[in-house]
């Protein structure tokens, strides 16, 4: 294996992408060395390029969604093998304001922390594995984080049972990545009805992931209320807004009854009320933030599973032509809003 590699790099900040060569990392105690098959694209890799949020220390290597095959195995490794296919999250510190070159996914070789790598099971490959750890980190923490989600019970533990039954949810956005697997997770806690808005071209798709009831996105506020109010009169203790904008924010805040909690995305234009004890959380999927690691370390122990029973279902999905050179392309798609129930995925090993 050559110690170099090619790395889709933004060299400063604001600046402009280019296909160059970095030095391959290697695996420390607890960390995994992985040949990228599939690196899936996602709205932060844009922002960051456009604002310069986030990331510091440049040149920089953009890039959150992986998936692969293990080439070397750090000290310590005891479930992984040199030859496995991965699937792996490394939004790594975000919340922290930093972003480590060796852990991103915009190029051939990456490291990747063990407890949140997950093997891809047989009836799934590289690019629909690719699609799911940024988002059902995302969309897991905002919904059972203690402190950067609205305090669920998580599924899998045993006092959560019935807990969610029959308690309506709303996740406004249910056909974009994060809303798809808040969906799925809604549904796995029991929750219902799962209201969902999406455009109508989506319905079918939000509908295969769970939601029991679908509304148009492009309804006024005061028709989206109208319409939930005949799915269900019963007090809404939370609503997912995945997409996060004023107006939906809006409109989630109407919806929500006292002492519920509005997850959001984005930072929060509407303001808590002490009175009816409604309050806002601004999540996000880094499952390296210590808030955040027993969480995400009980649900990537069952994303194999997940994936191979059929409970989360990964992201529709098209490959990008190129390899790196393609994601520049794809990453102005997602801009324009021009990618919709899809998640865009690239290949770094066709780089030419």
């Amino acid at each position: 294996m050559s110690p170099q590699q090619k790395a889709l790099i933004l060299p400063k900040r604001r600046g402009a992408f280019e296909v160059g060569s970095r030095k391959i990392p290697s695996p420390r105690a607890g960390q995994l060395l992985v040949k990228i098959e599939s690196a899936a694209l996602n709205p932060a890799d844009y922002k960051i390029k456009d604002t310069g949020m986030i990331v510091t220390n440049y040149p920089a290597v953009l890039g959150t969604d992986i998936a692969g095959i293990v080439e070397e195995v750090g000290e310590g490794v005891q479930n992984f093998r040199k030859g496995d296919r991965v699937s792996d999250n490394s939004f790594i510190r975000l919340a922290h304001g930093k972003y480590n070159n060796d852990f991103t996914a915009f190029q051939q070789y990456t490291l990747t922390v063990a407890s949140f790598t997950a093997k891809i099971p047989p009836n799934e490959s590289c690019d629909s594995a690719a699609t799911v750890p940024l988002g059902l980190d995302t969309a897991l923490v905002g919904l059972y984080g203690k402190q950067n989600g609205a305090g669920i019970t998580p599924p899998w533990t045993k006092s959560a049972g019935s807990h969610e039954s029959k308690r309506p949810i709303v996740i406004l956005g249910g056909s974009s990545s994060v809303g798809s697997y808040a969906i799925q997770l809604a549904s796995l806690s029991g929750f219902y009805p799962i209201i969902t808005t999406a455009s109508p071209r989506n319905e079918e798709l939000v509908r295969d992931y769970g939601a029991t009831h679908f509304l148009d996105r492009n309804l006024s506020g005061k028709q989206l209320l109208a319409a939930i109010r005949k799915v269900t009169d019963g007090p809404i203790k939370v609503v997912y807004d995945v997409i996060s904008l004023p107006e939906t924010q809006s409109v989630a805040w109407d919806l929500l009854a006292n002492n519920g909690t509005l997850v959001l995305t984005q930072s929060a234009s509407v303001k808590e009320d002490e009175g009816k004890g409604r309050k806002v959380i601004v999540t996000f999927g880094n499952p390296h933030n210590p808030q955040n690691e027993q969480l995400c370390c009980n649900s990537w122990a069952r994303v194999e599973k997940w994936l191979s029973e059929g409970t989360i279902q990964p992201n529709k999905y098209e490959v990008l032509p190129n390899g790196l050179e393609g994601i520049v392309g794809g990453l102005e798609r997602i801009k324009s809003g021009e990618v919709s129930g899809t998640k865009l995925v690239a290949h770094p090993q066709e780089t030419q």
